[in-house]
């Protein structure tokens, strides 16, 4: 029996528009302006485009999906769906939750928008959370509000190559990054509750990811002590470096089925290339 709830998301949860079909939810394909010109992501931008335009120094920023696109998904879904969950990025990241959650108050009760706060990987889970929920036969209202109890059960740590993209971003001085860069110093980042966060400054690529997998060990044996929990990391530009990162966690936890998906272009705009991720939470089993 075909699921009365639709699933919606964006891309700023990594996935693609094929593993979306395959999944069986819906996506919203997120904006990105090069040189002022937009682009909607993998459908009319690649990620190799991407990175061409971001090693090249074009002015490369992101922006919000256009009312007009997510008023269109819902008219859409609801055609077919008795009611919608959308699960956008955090509101803590972008406006998008707050203008879709506006939006939504024209549609009786029957779309419901879901601040999960998160992102990337931990985003992905949500999403595969609630068509899990959805097929079970719960209603929206039953998966959004497991969603929003849940949305602290996770952890995205993320280690930059470069503080180049950080600069230009404003989260780092001109300064700082420069003698930062100097001194081959690699922040690490920490995404928990929807803001992206300093959490270490290391020296080289070896010692941040050390870094990494002892915080996502440490959140395992403390925050999430006793609970179901899934690992999944990420990677932005070459895939020579999700094999080498991929093959760092797996051999370190000892688990060769952790996958490693690129992260969303919203992340790779501030993190820039070379830059790797590894996150941590809860999930729901298959009914």
């Amino acid at each position: 029996m075909k699921s009365r709830v639709a699933i919606l998301t964006d891309t700023n949860s990594g996935i693609t528009i094929k593993e979306a079909a395959d999944l069986g939810v819906y996506l919203i394909l997120m904006p990105v302006l090069i040189d002022g010109k937009t682009y909607l992501e993998e459908k009319e931008i690649s990620k190799d485009m991407f990175f061409e335009q971001l090693n090249a120094d074009a002015d490369v920023t992101t922006s919000q999906p256009s009312p007009g696109d997510i008023l269109d998904m819902f008219d859409k879904l609801l055609l077919e769906y008795e009611e919608i969950v959308y699960i956008p990025m955090s509101s803590g990241l972008s406006g998008t939750c707050e203008t879709a959650t506006m939006l939504a108050q024209d549609y009786n009760g029957r779309v419901y928008v879901v601040d999960n706060q998160r992102i990337s990987v931990t985003m992905r889970q949500s999403v595969i959370d609630a068509l899990v929920l959805s097929k079970a036969g719960k209603s929206a209202a039953e998966i959004a509000d497991y969603l929003k109890k849940d949305a602290l059960n996770a952890s995205i740590y993320i280690s930059v190559d470069t503080l180049k993209y950080l600069k230009k971003g404003g989260r780092v001085t001109a300064a700082g990054a420069a003698i930062g860069t100097a001194l081959n110093i690699k922040p690490v980042l920490q995404i928990q509750g929807g803001k992206l966060d300093a959490f270490a400054k290391v020296r080289g690529t070896k010692t941040a990811m050390k870094t990494m997998l002892q915080a996502i060990d440490k959140d395992i044996e403390t925050r999430f002590a006793g609970q179901k929990y899934m690992i999944l990391s990420a990677y932005a530009g070459e895939d020579s470096l999700k094999d080498s990162w991929q093959t760092a966690v797996r051999e370190y936890f000892k688990d060769e089925k952790i996958p490693c998906y690129h992260l969303p272009l919203s992340v790779s705009t501030h993190v820039g290339p070379g830059s790797f991720g590894l996150g941590v939470m809860s999930y729901v089993d298959e009914q």
